[in-house]
């Protein structure tokens, strides 16, 4: 039996909600059960719609992909593997709170609400609101999220030795070792300019009117949030942020909305992002779910000049005085938590590693570098928009490491050649896994199946 599918739960993730339409060129006969999984049966119509999403999702992406009869049976197999791993889900007590799947579905429905535009815009595509999207694939998207964790903890089991990378490596051909592009590894120190004058006292002021608007006079903290909200993300959705844990939210947040009985709106709470006014809606344990509106100072009313002097006066020091390390003045001053944290390094969003082929730096972060001309150079402040906070900062960049274009290598590129080796081997095992599981579940097929045509 060929599976090219076999993780699929967590592509149906990324379609689940795409269209409702069927594929164009989908052979169109009267529904039929295709196939029965212990107790529960497939019908023809179930994989049409899952193959007419895919298409349609590629379609969305720009790539071209046709009806095949071999893509449909590949999605049949997803089918049935996916009742397979509900089985053992079931036999190993692995579950998946309401909780997890509302958060995962708020999410999605965030995500094609700016894909579309507005919910509007989202629940005219669909034709039925929001609610409704909700309510008719909940229970497909749970079984799925089901799934896919079953996978993920087989998963997480498979590691690997070097013995087994370098056999790896050994067994590829010199001739067909592939160019690893120039890489780079790069760490940064970032400054966010102070408010000028009292432009911070004003943005204070409009949110503390905000606030009276809601609690005085009853307005609507939605409608103030479309209106008013400097948080674009939830501002189009009335400014909800669905149910997130108390230490996914900043200190100054979560620390407000807490306090609060269900209903209650908070004094303006000032944080890193700017000033915020709160409604707690339900709290589930060490979850809350909130509406907020934000209001940042006017990016025309920043002191960039005190950012600039402040990065420079750094900038010497460390390049003067060999005792002031730049990955401890990072992790004192610099304004960007993700990096602080780990001394200013930047790691690669893609792989989780340290180096980064020049060919995936941002465009304002591939100019500073093109400028360096040696390792542990670092360059002049200069300006970009810090995206965990979509604010305009300045940053000081420090090359710590430049690997020129090369013929792939094990002394070189082992930490590659290590994930690529890895992640086969993991497809190879959960191969075989799946093929266990199987064996261990009642699966009949109502129609003919190319692999046993082929006595495969």
């Amino acid at each position: 039996m060929k599976n090219n599918l076999l993780f699929t739960p967590l592509l149906f993730l990324s379609v689940l909600f795409t269209s409702n339409i069927q594929a164009q060129n989908a052979p169109q006969l009267a529904d039929q059960i295709v196939a029965h999984v212990n107790e529960n049966i497939i019908l023809k119509s179930d994989v049409d719609q899952r193959v007419a999403d895919y298409l349609r999702q590629a379609q969305v992406s720009g790539q071209e992909i046709e009806f095949s009869r071999g893509l449909w049976f590949n999605f049949l197999e997803s089918i049935v593997d996916n009742y397979v791993l509900l089985e053992k889900a079931e036999i190993d007590s692995i579950t998946v709170s309401d909780e997890e799947v509302n958060m995962q579905m708020d999410q999605r429905i965030r995500q094609l609400t700016a894909q579309a535009g507005s919910e509007q815009a989202l629940e005219q595509a669909f034709g039925k609101p929001i609610i409704q999207l909700k309510a008719d694939f909940r229970e497909d998207f749970k079984e799925q999220m089901l799934s896919n964790r079953v996978q993920q903890q087989k998963t997480q089991s498979i590691n690997i030795t070097r013995p087994e990378v370098e056999e790896f490596f050994n067994d590829i051909p010199a001739d067909s070792l592939p160019t690893i592009p120039e890489q780079v590894s790069l760490s940064q120190i970032v400054m966010l300019p102070p408010a000028k004058g009292d432009a911070k006292q004003a943005a204070y002021e409009f949110a503390q009117q905000l606030r009276d608007s809601i609690v005085v006079h009853g307005k609507s903290i939605e409608e103030l949030a479309r209106r008013y909200s400097d948080d674009k993300g939830s501002g189009q959705n009335g400014g909800l942020l669905p149910l997130m844990s108390l230490d996914e939210l900043v200190s100054e947040y979560s620390a407000a909305a807490s306090a609060l009985q269900p209903g209650g709106i908070s004094k303006v709470v000032e944080t890193q992002f700017g000033f915020h006014i709160i409604r707690l809606n339900r709290r589930v344990g060490d979850r809350i779910e909130t509406n907020h509106i934000l209001i940042t100072v006017d990016s025309n009313e920043l002191d960039e000049e005190y950012a600039i002097n402040r990065l420079n006066s750094i900038r010497d020091s460390i390049l003067t005085n060999p005792d002031v390390k730049f990955a401890n003045v990072a992790r004192q001053v610099s304004e960007d938590p993700a990096t602080a944290n780990y001394g200013g390094k930047i790691f690669d969003p893609q792989t989780g590693e340290r180096l980064i082929p020049l060919n995936r730096l941002d465009p304002a972060m591939y100019r500073i570098v093109l400028l360096m001309d040696e390792e542990g150079a670092i360059s002049e402040p200069k300006s970009f928009t810090l995206e965990n906070q979509n604010k305009k900062a300045f940053r000081i960049v420090r090359l710590d490491k430049q690997i020129p274009e090369h013929v792939a290598s094990l002394e070189q590129d082992y930490e590659r050649i290590k994930r690529i080796a890895l992640q086969q081997k993991q497809s190879r095992v959960i191969q075989e896994w799946m093929q266990d599981l199987r064996d261990e579940v009642y699966i009949e097929y109502k129609i003919d199946v190319p692999w046993k045509e082929n006595n495969l």
